[in-house]
């Protein structure tokens, strides 16, 4: 199905099924789970479960780096968990969150109450923090003091909303800029990349902010359906009484207004996320980091006023999405992204939109950060009749390939019985 979904787009489907052929086993090569402790495995089983989209990037990091990130990921999403539980009453919850980094030093602490799936990073938390306790002190340090104030946050917002942009930028660094601070932090803990990646905090809460506020963004129906609501009251006031209301057809013009200022805001973060990745020296810290960001502006570009952000969850393409991850190995590739998806918001935004000048005044100062004046190479310039034999014949090699790979699997596995 995926395969169909890329007909039109020659690149995408070229990359797709490159990636399905030889790229699993490029992005899963460094992680050697025969190495690996019982409980070090358990682990990448949780990060493979919890996070489909995470869990590659994190296990084609440099060894000294993998596995203290794969912990932070999986304490940070047992955190996660706790905040996302709308089962769990605020006057538990808040001494949860609150103490959340202290668990970490119990070595039998767990929590067996939620009902959210990824519980069972809460239910096996033991396992997590062993392995926790196993890195070295100064990635312990990072991650402890980022979960205690990122708990410390968490508790704050669930006893209040998020009311002004100030607040959702506030309520942003506690979820996700802290994330990029602590994550700066152990790069150069590492000293795979320069102190001076720790040291600016501004540029790495801004590049965590980008992240969440697309998810922010694209999440309305999901959160409005989980009873959740992450927008700022200072900016959905001025269309509708209650945030629910943007999902009644009736409001839909209004609705998408104000998902085309929100999207605006968000835009205003993308010259900070390219003074960010142009530090990075590092060419796994580097993939990790400007993965999620390519993704996050190809997922911006989709939801930028479209109604479906409304009736559904706005997604990319698996070969978008293939083909941003395996390109974005180097900053003149992520600057070119960049500016492909930001021009392809540029040529969406109606005239009659109020925040039109903003969106186009951002897009401008964006044009000005060293940004290329051409988008990526593209195969889509091949006469259709080549392309529809390229696909064809790529589409029978990958039939055949996965017929002798079943045809293997089933011999190996008749040989074992």
């Amino acid at each position: 199905m995926q395969f169909v979904k890329c007909l039109g787009r020659p690149e995408e489907f070229y990359n797709l099924l490159r990636f399905q052929l030889t790229g699993r086993q490029k992005w899963l090569l460094k992680a050697d789970q025969d190495s690996l402790s019982s409980s070090l495995k358990t682990c990448y089983k949780y990060l493979h479960q919890t996070s489909r989209s995470f869990a590659p990037i994190i296990q084609a990091l440099d060894e000294e780096l993998r596995h203290p990130i794969c912990i932070f990921y999986l304490v940070l999403r047992a955190l996660d968990t706790l905040e996302d539980d709308m089962t769990i009453s605020i006057e538990k919850k808040v001494p949860l969150l609150q103490n959340f980094h202290s668990y970490l030093y119990e070595p039998d602490w767990r929590f067996m109450e939620s009902q959210e799936k990824d519980r069972q990073v809460l239910e096996d938390f033991p396992t997590i923090s062993l392995e926790f306790r196993n890195l070295a002190v100064k990635y312990q340090t990072v991650i402890v003091d980022i979960c205690r104030k990122m708990g410390s946050g968490m508790a704050e917002f669930l006893i209040k909303d998020v009311t002004s942009v100030e607040e959702w930028d506030k309520y942003c660094h506690y979820v996700a800029g802290l994330v990029g601070i602590g994550l700066s932090h152990m790069f150069s803990a590492s000293e795979l990349e320069d102190s001076i990646i720790g040291e600016d905090t501004e540029s790495a809460n801004s590049a965590g902010l980008f992240l969440q506020k697309t998810n922010i963004i694209r999440d309305y129906l999901i959160d409005q359906q989980g009873g959740r609501e992450f927008w700022p009251q200072e900016v959905w006031s001025k269309y509708v009484k209650k945030l629910s209301d943007f999902a009644k057809p009736e409001n839909i013009d209004l609705a998408v207004q104000c998902l085309n200022e929100l999207l605006t805001n968000a835009l205003n973060h993308i010259p900070d996320v390219i003074t960010y990745l142009s530090r990075l020296r590092n060419q796994s810290v580097f993939n990790f980091c400007a993965i999620p960001q390519v993704m996050a502006i190809a997922t911006l570009a989709a939801c930028y006023n479209n109604q479906q952000v409304f009736k559904g969850v706005v997604k990319i393409r698996k070969g978008q999405a293939v083909t941003l991850m395996m390109n974005a190995t180097n900053m003149p590739a992520v600057k070119a992204m960049l500016y492909q998806y930001v021009e392809e918001i540029y040529h969406k935004i109606p005239n009659s939109d109020p925040s039109s000048s903003k969106t186009k005044q951002i897009i401008s100062r964006i044009r000005t950060q060293n940004l290329p004046s051409c988008q990526l190479i593209s195969r889509s310039h091949y006469s259709p009749i080549y392309l529809s034999f390229l696909m064809l014949l790529a589409a029978l090699s990958w039939q055949y390939v996965s017929t002798l790979a079943q045809v293997s699997e089933d011999y190996v596995q008749t040989g074992e019985h």
